[in-house]
C-alpha cells in the first residue's frame, strides 16, 4: 500500500507539473496571438492609408489630365510675337554680352552715363 501512495504521489506531482506547464504555453500563445492581431491591425491601417493616398494620387492626375486637355492655346498672333521676340534676343545678345553684370559698363544712354544722372536731377 505505502508504493501505491508513493506512486499515486509521483503521478499527482506529474500531473501537477503538465498542468503547470500546460499553463504557460496558454500564456505564451495568449501573447503570440494578441501581437498578432495587433500587427494585423497596423497593416489594415497602413493599407487603408496607402489607398486612400492612391486615390488622391489618381485624382491629382486626372484633375492634372483635365486641365491640360482643357487649357486655351495661345493666339497664333502671340506665338508669333513671342517667336519673332527670342528670335531679336538672341540676334542682340552677342552686342549685350559685354554689358552683362560683372563684364563692363552699360551702353550710353543709361543709368550708369554721368550725363544722364544730372538730366534726372
Amino acid at each position: 500500500m505505502a508504493s501505491y501512495t508513493h506512486e499515486e504521489f509521483e503521478l499527482s506531482q506529474k500531473h501537477e507539473d503538465i498542468l503547470g506547464e500546460r499553463a504557460l504555453l496558454l500564456l505564451h500563445l495568449e501573447a503570440h496571438y494578441e501581437q498578432q492581431k495587433a500587427k494585423t491591425k497596423q497593416q489594415c491601417l497602413m493599407s487603408q492609408a496607402v489607398k486612400e493616398r492612391n486615390a488622391q494620387i489618381l485624382k491629382d492626375l486626372q484633375n492634372a489630365e483635365k486641365n491640360l486637355q482643357t487649357k486655351q492655346l495661345l493666339h497664333p498672333d502671340i506665338i508669333n510675337l513671342e517667336t519673332h521676340y527670342w528670335a531679336s534676343v538672341e540676334r542682340k545678345l552677342p552686342e549685350w554680352k559685354q554689358y552683362l553684370p560683372g563684364k563692363g559698363q552699360l551702353p550710353t544712354g543709361g543709368f550708369g552715363n554721368p550725363g544722364m544722372k544730372q538730366a534726372l536731377k
